[in-house]
């Protein structure tokens, strides 16, 4: 039987319920509930990053091993389109001001730009083997992408820079190894490369285009990682062992060490409620999203521990859609509460702390259901569906 992948959405009016932990702040509620499944058809494997389309309403997803990018409606509440021609298809990157679609794919080192509205191809960029992560920096019109090392047969990675209004390359910085994380400060100027084959944090200054630090991280594979400008924190999402690590950006000194998901795969920080929202679960049988809230720069509490699917492990969190999506493979579960799930690969989207747990019903089968993916919202109106939740937040 064909297995296709599914969205599920977790808007930001519902909770997860019998989580098992205690949750103080905030009257006790807990911070995440799912609120809704969109399949994926036709879409096998791995489903990895994701990018929105604010305005537009649209969520693109990078379909690893089926060679695709996928394109929700998140208005509709559906899929609506696949983009082929992937070799690895891994970052995703949207940039509403320049209206363009930037898509890597790792194994023909390629990064390929789309017209935005329309998704036509605009120019293929051929960089090298293992794209993945790409950013963007608005007031130079810059975008940074990472590649290299072993996947080109180097022993050290790269940093591409691209200028986004006319697509050509204009430099590069050498770091130790392909990178596996990049993040940019809100001035533009500092650029923290994250590489998890090496167990390092490098740190370079975009002006200059050099490495100013380079520091170790005592976990092993610090894969995904987030940044809290405002108490100069970084949150590292680390493998072996299994660690959400606290460190200081300006001096690299680690500050906190709590354990997180096994198969950790996505970290992001809420900065309205000082969260720290990690998901893991990949090649593992039962994915989980920790939850962490933040009572100052160095210490911080594991709020949640909220059961999603075997596999999921790559999350995205946007801020300006009060939305959380945590991307599931498909699951051959036999479970009662995996029955009407289809076996489908998955996006979860969730809000935080409002309303109690309740069953929902799955858009493809009409049927009500409690998947294994238990997903969240925060704190505006879901609007993807016809029904109330018990608070009289429409979802």
């Amino acid at each position: 039987m064909t297995r296709c992948s599914k969205i599920w959405l977790v808007a930001a009016s519902l909770l997860i319920a019998n989580s098992g932990l205690a949750f103080s702040q905030e009257g006790g509620k807990q911070p995440l509930r799912l609120v809704q499944t969109i399949p994926l058809p036709n879409v096998k494997g791995r489903l990895d990053h994701m990018d929105v389309d604010v305005k537009g309403k649209r969520l693109f997803v990078a379909g690893l091993e089926n060679g695709t990018f996928e394109v929700v409606d998140l208005s509709a509440g559906k899929w609506v389109r696949s983009i082929p021609g992937f070799k690895k298809a891994q970052g995703a990157l949207f940039v509403p001001g320049l209206n363009k679609l930037f898509l890597a794919s790792g194994d023909d080192g390629m990064l390929r730009v789309f017209r935005g509205d329309t998704l036509e191809l605009l120019d293929s960029i051929h960089l090298e083997p293992g794209p993945n992560r790409v950013v963007y920096e608005p007031k130079s019109k810059l975008v940074y992408v990472g590649y290299g090392g072993k996947d080109a047969g180097k022993d050290y990675g790269e940093i591409g820079i691209i200028d986004a209004q006319n697509d050509k390359v204009v430099g590069d910085t050498k770091v130790v190894a392909h990178p596996s994380e990049l993040l940019l400060d809100k001035a533009g100027k500092t650029l923290f490369v994250f590489v998890s084959i090496a167990d390092k944090l490098q740190v370079i200054d975009t002006n200059k285009r050099e490495i100013l630090s380079t520091w170790g991280v005592t976990s092993h594979r610090p894969g995904d990682a987030a940044f809290d400008e405002s108490t100069s924190r970084l949150f590292l999402g680390t493998r072996t062992p299994a660690e959400m690590v606290v460190m200081d950006s300006k001096s690299g000194k680690e500050v906190a060490h709590l354990p997180t998901p096994e198969g950790m795969d996505g970290v992001y920080f809420d900065a309205g409620r000082k969260r720290v929202y990690v998901s893991g679960g990949r090649d593992l049988p039962v994915g989980f999203v920790y939850v962490y809230q933040q009572k100052d720069a160095d210490h911080y509490e594991t709020i949640d521990k909220i059961p999603t699917r075997g596999g999921a492990g790559t999350s995205f969190w946007s801020l300006e859609l009060n939305r959380y999506y945590v991307a599931a493979p498909a699951n051959d579960s036999k479970s009662v509460e995996n029955r009407n799930c289809l076996g489908m690969p998955a996006l979860l989207v969730g809000f935080v702390n409002t309303g109690i747990g309740r069953t929902l019903t799955d858009s493809a089968t009409k049927s009500s259901f409690r998947c294994i993916l238990k997903f969240f919202t925060l704190a505006q109106s879901a609007e993807v569906g016809p029904e109330a939740s018990p608070d009289g937040i429409e979802w």
